[in-house]
């Protein structure tokens, strides 16, 4: 493994209402020096859950994204709050954008984005055996929830209104688990 490059100086470079971008100065083992540019994410990440309700679907949410300019179809997610544990931040996004609380959360895996230009975690859980709960949210519109039968899967995952990568990933996962622990296997 190489040796990590020194940071020679970190600045904040840009902020906004959600952005910050931090330049670094950095210095590698061979004596080259680069400056990089990164958004900052919260220290703690973000949640993104894979809910499954009695009748093995999925609930999807449909809510717009700025990014795109139109409403699509993706998982319940947020961020995580500071102090707080991924299982709760899993159960309040849950609660906020489905209406269902979960006895069974379960961590899957926690991924990047684009790790060479954003310091950002997604902590992918497995919510399992829901029941009716509702906290408010902060979202400007009620989220339309969609229900997708499990054995529908390999739609969902063509579907148009599903371009999140951090989605299609999380249910890909998450049927990985679940057919190991149906074949009896480690899941």
């Amino acid at each position: 493994m190489p040796e990590k490059p020194r940071i020679l100086k970190r600045e904040l470079v840009a902020r906004t209402r959600v952005f910050r971008v931090e330049g670094l100065d950095l210095e590698f083992a061979n004596g080259e020096r680069r400056r990089y540019e990164r958004l900052l994410g919260g220290p703690d990440g973000a949640v993104l859950v894979v809910a499954l309700d009695a009748q093995e679907r999925v609930l999807m949410i449909r809510e717009y994204s700025a990014g795109s300019e139109r409403y699509e179809l993706a998982l319940p997610k947020g961020r995580v709050e500071p102090g707080e544990a991924l299982e709760a931040a899993a159960g309040r996004e849950l609660q906020e954008e489905v209406g269902r609380g979960a006895r069974d959360l379960r961590l899957l895996r926690s991924v990047s984005l684009a790790p060479g230009y954003i310091q950002h975690v997604t902590h992918i859980v497995l919510a399992r055996d829901l029941y009716p709960a509702r906290l408010p949210g902060d979202e400007p519109e009620p989220i339309l929830v969609e229900p997708w039968p499990l054995a529908r899967l390999d739609e969902l995952l063509t579907h148009p209104d599903l371009t999140e990568g951090r989605s299609l990933l999380a249910l890909l996962l998450a049927r990985r688990h679940l057919d190991r622990e149906t074949a009896g296997g480690v899941a």
